[in-house]
């Protein structure tokens, strides 16, 4: 059987790199917006201080990180335009269809928001560490500073959510 894995034949030009970018840029961007929306509804919903006290840094790292990105716009003169983002919106409206079960104890709801809060992340830490591989080549590096604190942020909240996970089982 002839081996299926090859390397690209053609490596990305610069403006298929930029689009891809943008693109992806903007999924995030929609993304954080509902998470800016969300989030303070999913952390009224949790029962326990520590999980309510990290849903609420990851609101203010979030607003920190739509910032940082709205400066990666203005560097690479562009804006933002509208975007699908229905798989973390997705997530997100799961997290809330998930922990409201009547007779489920406190910890059992928290532990749902606490496992949809780690898959947020993931895919969060994922997206950036691969913008950042993209941002690379391009000429403006504060594009790529940018990026590495929201990733940065990103996989320190995932730490966070799987620390308080821990707690609970």
């Amino acid at each position: 059987m002839e081996n299926q894995s090859r390397q690209p034949s053609h490596l990305l030009s610069t403006e298929e790199l930029r689009v891809f970018f943008i693109s992806h840029l903007n999924r995030i961007y929609c993304a954080k917006n509902q998470l800016v929306d969300k989030l303070p509804q999913l952390g009224k919903r949790s029962h326990y201080l520590d999980l309510q006290q990290a849903i609420g840094e990851t609101i203010d790292i979030v607003r920190m990180q739509i910032k940082r990105m709205q400066e990666i716009y203005i560097r690479l003169d562009t804006f933002y335009q509208p975007e699908s983002c229905v798989g973390l919106a997705g997530i997100l409206d799961e997290a809330f269809q998930s922990i409201g079960a009547p007779g489920d104890s406190a910890a059992l709801r928290d532990l749902s928001i606490l496992f949809y809060m780690y898959n947020i992340e993931s895919i969060e830490t994922s997206s950036f560490k691969t913008l950042l591989r993209v941002a690379d080549h391009f000429p403006d590096k504060a594009v790529v500073q940018l990026l590495v604190e929201c990733y940065d942020e990103a996989r320190e909240d995932k730490v966070l959510f799987r620390q308080i996970t821990e707690a609970y089982v």
